[in-house]
């Protein structure tokens, strides 16, 4: 939570500097010239983070690839700067198996992890939106082509799932406390990223983004710590529950191999991630559709 102050406080800075310099901007772009649209956007999400075919931070398999959908409401305040709200829902998905022969000898703990989960995450956003080209006319006269970056804060509430052996039964694995730690469903990440915008008509535009979100938790997947295996005793579940049929998934088992891949975990303290926050990408189309805004002519008498 303090690292999420600590980025946030220096991107909102960095933003407030922006505005202070948009000042002498503000005075010739009255509110006669700001206008409001409001938008839908068809996304694609991918995650980084422990369960990636590798280690490095750009590895994703493009079959765990889910959709997003969002509604936004944004605000053009100056000629270079908007503000925008949006809401959205979609999904991240990873599993093991997609690692294949990209797991090294060193990374053994992931050939035993048997490792796969789901995770529904529904984002609320406020970022500010700067335009590499400026317009200081109204909306009738916008340009038709706009490169534009963009940065903010959000906050969202996710839960990740999981199967054992690739059935279909999903089980919530934050209550199980795979790894003895209690993490918060609710967390907030930086969003940051750019797009393009295509003017389309009069009143409509079409843009395309990707967006990183930089979250401040390790458990959008169930997996963090670098000694994170509890063992079934520190977890006070017992084999030949009825609860076994996940545990020896999410919890490596007891001693026996798991995985086709080969190996075994019995021991408390074993590695079983990276120990490194996650991220989230969106990336797709969005329609923004601008809201007439009322332009008074002079009047000359």
């Amino acid at each position: 939570m303090t690292k999420f102050f600590t980025y946030s406080t220096a991107l909102l800075a960095g933003f407030a500097l922006l505005g202070s310099t948009q000042s002498a901007d503000a005075q010739q772009f009255s509110k006669r010239k700001q206008y409001t649209s409001i938008g839908v956007s068809l996304n694609a999400m991918n995650y980084f983070g422990d369960v990636n075919p590798a280690k490095n931070f750009a590895s994703f398999h493009v079959g765990d690839t889910r959709p997003n959908l969002g509604l936004s409401i944004t605000h053009r305040f100056f000629p270079r700067v908007s503000g925008r709200f949006a809401v959205a829902a979609g999904r991240v998905a990873a599993n093991d198996d997609n690692a294949g022969s990209s797991i090294g000898t060193d990374e053994y703990y992931r050939n035993n992890r048997n490792m796969n989960f789901r995770n529904n995450i529904y984002e609320a956003s406020a970022v500010v939106i700067v335009d590499l080209i400026e317009n200081r006319n109204n909306y009738l006269k916008r340009p038709d082509f706009v490169p534009y970056l963009f940065g903010g804060v959000a906050g969202f509430h996710h839960n990740p799932q999981g199967t054992r052996d690739g059935g279909n039964t999903w089980i919530d694995l934050q209550p199980l406390k795979t790894e003895g730690v209690d993490y918060s469903l609710f967390q907030f990440s930086l969003p940051f990223g750019g797009g393009v915008r295509y003017r389309i008509n009069r009143n409509l535009d079409a843009s395309f983004e990707i967006g990183f979100r930089k979250t401040f938790t390790g458990y959008l997947d169930d997996v963090s710590s670098r000694n994170g295996y509890q063992g079934p005793t520190a977890l006070g579940i017992a084999p030949g529950t009825s609860t076994t049929a996940m545990t020896d998934r999410q919890y490596f088992g007891y001693g026996i191999t798991k995985d086709h891949r080969g190996g075994t975990f019995d021991a408390a303290g074993q590695q079983r991630g990276q120990g490194k926050s996650d991220w989230y990408v969106v990336t797709g189309f969005s329609l923004n559709y601008i809201l007439n805004p009322k332009i008074k002519n002079p009047k000359f008498r």
